[in-house]
């Protein structure tokens, strides 16, 4: 009987063991998040509101967001800027969260310009930086390196244009994205509508 007791403990002890070992693993395989990669984020150097250089070294084991803006648009441009402030908001405090948000009208947007949009914003985040520099590194950056449309166009109204998307930025550097109903990947999400932001703010949350 005692034989037969130490068998039932000791059988008892390992599955106990592998219990607290299997925990974990299965709570982290469920809550890893479900976001596709859809490419790598190329390197970059620009100045930033601070007349600082910010490259994409200074994003290391962050999640962020980017974007492609200019101040003194008209249009789509204000609305982009007060729903990211939204995200800002939504994750105040947290160190690991960053945005970068790059000016195509860099000419006009010096950084003593873009000091003056922050503040007009309430842009608080250390994080944010809203990034000028030469202009081609800019458009490629947005057309190839994002696939995200930017370029001069004299006839329509502030004389650039440019998407309302927001691009997800992984700790490693990765463009990430959900996947929608139909299990595509939706590759950026819409910086001008509260659906968008919603979903950002969600996948954010997994990513962190």
């Amino acid at each position: 009987m005692k034989k037969a007791n130490y068998s039932y403990i000791g059988i008892s002890f390992v599955i106990l063991l592998f219990g607290i070992w299997a925990i974990p693993k299965i709570v982290n395989k469920f809550s890893e998040p479900d976001l596709v990669v859809i490419g790598k984020v190329p390197a970059f150097s620009f100045t930033n509101q601070n007349e600082k250089t910010i490259s994409n070294q200074n994003y290391k084991e962050k999640v962020y967001i980017v974007e492609f803006f200019f101040t003194t648009c008209p249009s789509i441009c204000p609305i982009m800027s007060e729903n990211m402030v939204k995200i800002q908001d939504e994750f105040f405090g947290n160190p690991r969260l960053a945005i970068a948000s790059f000016s195509i009208d860099p000419i006009t947007d010096t950084p003593e310009v873009l000091k003056k949009y922050a503040e007009h914003y309430k842009i608080t985040n250390p994080n944010w930086n809203l990034l000028t520099g030469d202009k081609e590194a800019i458009y490629e950056l947005a057309n190839k390196g994002f696939n995200l449309y930017v370029g001069e166009n004299t006839e329509v109204e502030g004389g650039f244009e440019h998407s309302g998307f927001f691009a997800l930025i992984d700790q490693e550097g990765n463009i990430r994205s959900r996947k929608d109903e139909n299990g595509n990947p939706i590759i950026y999400y819409n910086g001008l509508e509260d659906s968008g932001i919603q979903m950002l703010k969600e996948d954010i949350k997994k990513l962190l």
